[in-house]
């Protein structure tokens, strides 16, 4: 368990690394220049392996679930994240969305609240799926509806929609089955025989439920990479995330893929970064990339901890 634990965390921080330098940038520019290996400055001016507010926040919900997980540790430790450089790669924020702003401001000026995400349409960015990867070792052996719950909860920190929950679920569904052993075909596969179903029997109202549709299609491999979108939208990095772990063979192609696709590059790269490595594993990932990723050790001592943590299986 340890192992799969410190493989997403590291996955996942290292496919944020490799896109922060290039965020925003667009897929044409990507074209143009692919990324290959680990860059340094770009878009935020960071050294090499450097990672951003999506690696740090996961590694805020890591703390909590390795402390004794409550939703109050969660929102907290965001607020340590933002006003305290808790769990920065070099002692300062210095990328942060719009919407996951405004929900820790409302945390910070009401220490009660702990669900300070907006529910309307817009607050349907990727912020929470960006983050939420650790929940996958958190009681998985547990009802749907009590890990729906948890994960609806989890995510309503910065981002209160269901949209935004419903697409945490299934992304950590992919998790749980990869976790099992499948295949990434056979973990999708499995995601789309299923999810129907646990949709219907989370009462998913339908309207929402259709917004998954192309995703739970069976077809999601078949797509044109022009069909996948890579911008902040949480559908947007749910679908492209799986496109990548269906459509290519190793870590390094995986990732670099995601990242390639332009846009919100550093979020893309990290969600499908930590599938990648449940999938593949620690060893997958690239030594040289590795080596260069900022507080590696205390990653690595968090992914430890956490293993010990209670509820943590």
């Amino acid at each position: 368990m340890e192992q799969q634990i410190r493989a997403a965390l590291l996955g996942l921080a290292v496919g944020d690394a490799l896109g922060e330098p290039v965020e925003f940038q667009s897929r044409a520019a990507r074209q143009q220049l692919p990324v290959v290996h680990m860059q340094a400055y770009g878009t935020h001016n960071q050294p090499a392996g450097t990672w951003s507010d999506d690696a740090s926040l996961t590694f805020c919900l890591a703390e909590a679930i390795a402390d004794g997980f409550s939703l109050k540790k969660v929102a907290r430790n965001c607020c340590r994240w933002y006003s305290s450089n808790f769990w920065t790669p070099h002692g300062s924020v210095f990328d942060i969305g719009i919407t996951t702003r405004e929900a820790i401001q409302r945390l910070e000026s009401n220490p009660d609240l702990v669900r300070a995400g907006g529910t309307d349409e817009y607050s349907n960015g990727n912020g929470s799926l960006m983050r939420i990867l650790p929940l996958a070792f958190y009681h998985p052996e547990a009802t749907v509806e009590s890990r729906f719950q948890r994960i609806f909860e989890v995510s309503a920190v910065t981002h209160g929609h269901i949209r935004a929950a419903v697409a945490c679920f299934l992304y950590l569904e992919v998790a749980r089955h990869l976790r099992a052993g499948l295949t990434s075909m056979e973990a999708y596969t499995k995601l789309c025989a299923e999810a129907p179903a646990q949709l219907y029997k989370l009462n998913t109202p339908a309207r929402e439920a259709d917004h998954f549709e192309r995703i739970l299609s069976g077809r999601l491999l078949d797509l044109h990479v022009t069909a996948i979108n890579s911008g902040g939208y949480v559908m947007h990095t749910l679908e492209a995330a799986l496109w990548c772990l269906l459509r290519y063979d190793t870590f390094p192609e995986t990732v670099l893929a995601a990242v390639n696709l332009g846009d919100d590059t550093d979020t893309t790269g990290a969600v499908t970064g930590g599938l990648a490595a449940l999938y593949y594993g620690e060893v997958a990932i690239p030594t040289e990339w590795l080596a260069v990723l900022a507080r590696r050790t205390a990653i690595e001592d968090l992914a430890h901890r956490m293993a010990l943590g209670p509820g943590v299986v």
